[in-house]
């Protein structure tokens, strides 16, 4: 009965959150549903439905839960960023080139992509930018693809979310397709 009236009526148990929140908090690297379940003894769909309410309740504060492909982890308000740098001394003022952010945008709504399909894309080699790019931690391998070669798969990564200020890929702006040009009003009345 004790552990019936724990649970609100929605089934969420409170302190489960504040343990979720406290293991997402001592953790040195993002933490699966699963680690946190195992550490709490008890299962992925409570972990999961606690870290929802986790992420509902840290919205708007100064620590958001980010998640990643089934990670999650605590982080600073985007936000804040330029308070935290000038609190902890640091200059991150550097920007990425833009054949980075090209490189960024192109794995950030194709991946897992390939070396070669980046380049079949943006047109260039990229061999450099993504070397840069994983040195950052801005991408990663997540994978190999099953074919002649075994190319690498390259992936977002935590520090991609960050840097951007997302919580997850899901608040990445739509991709619009490119509309063909539309004809002028002198090319059109040139041809009547």
């Amino acid at each position: 009965m004790a552990g019936q009236d724990q649970m609100s009526q929605t089934g969420e148990r409170p302190e489960l959150v504040a343990l979720v929140e406290a293991l997402l908090f001592v953790a040195d690297a993002p933490a699966t549903a699963a680690q946190l379940a195992q550490a709490l003894d008890t299962s992925e769909k409570e972990v999961a439905t606690a870290l929802v309410t986790l992420g509902e309740a840290l919205a708007g504060r100064g620590i958001r839960l980010q998640a990643d492909r089934g990670r999650y982890q605590l982080v600073s308000a985007p936000e804040a960023a330029p308070h935290i740098e000038r609190f902890l001394g640091l200059d991150l003022s550097a920007k990425p080139s833009r054949a980075a952010l090209e490189t960024l945008a192109v794995v950030a709504y194709r991946q897992p992509i390939t070396r070669a399909q980046i380049e079949a894309i943006r047109g260039v080699d990229c061999s450099g930018v993504l070397r840069t790019l994983l040195s950052r931690g801005l991408l990663c391998e997540v994978g190999r693809l099953e074919q002649a070669g075994r190319p690498i798969l390259f992936g977002t990564t935590f520090e991609f979310l960050q840097y951007f200020g997302l919580s997850d890929l899901s608040e990445l702006p739509p991709l619009e397709e490119a509309a063909p040009p539309e004809e002028t009003a002198g090319e059109v009345s040139s041809e009547a």
